[in-house]
């Protein structure tokens, strides 16, 4: 057997298998970021100013909470897993905007490539998720 007909054969990747992969990656990954902030007032402290320096009310800083908390635990699950891949990816769209802008159009510093690649795949992973779905494998049901 060749090495495609090989993959090709692969039949335990299945289309919810790599739904359930994704949305759980991408829950972990986002949620170990909020987790960090609600360890480390200093962080949060920080994003509060970048809201601020741009003449938006600090406390709206809090809501990054609910993009970074609570709807990376909804896609672990697999509740409601569009809104919870919407609201990654606003908050990532408000994270590049208002922290990453001036790294946007530069390389990274340490080994090369995008700036802002760990930000721009997130972005991506949330904007797939809301277009895939979840998938069947979920924890709590509609």
């Amino acid at each position: 057997m060749n090495i495609v007909a090989y993959v090709n054969n692969i039949s335990w990747v299945t289309e919810d298998r790599a739904k359930l992969l994704l949305r759980v990656v991408l829950g972990v990954v986002v949620l170990l970021h909020g987790v960090y902030k609600l360890q480390n007032p200093m962080a949060m402290d920080f994003v509060a100013g970048a809201f601020s320096s741009v003449g938006l009310p600090a406390a709206l800083a809090y809501l990054i909470y609910i993009g970074e908390v609570v709807a990376p635990i909804m896609l672990i699950v697999g509740y409601q897993t569009k809104i919870a891949a919407s609201l990654v990816a606003i908050t990532m769209v408000v994270a590049i905007l208002l922290v990453h802008s001036g790294q946007i159009f530069t390389l990274s510093e340490m080994g090369g490539g995008w700036a802002i690649e760990l930000q721009a795949m997130i972005l991506a992973a949330a904007v797939t998720v809301f277009g895939l779905g979840g998938g069947k494998h979920v924890l709590i049901k509609k």
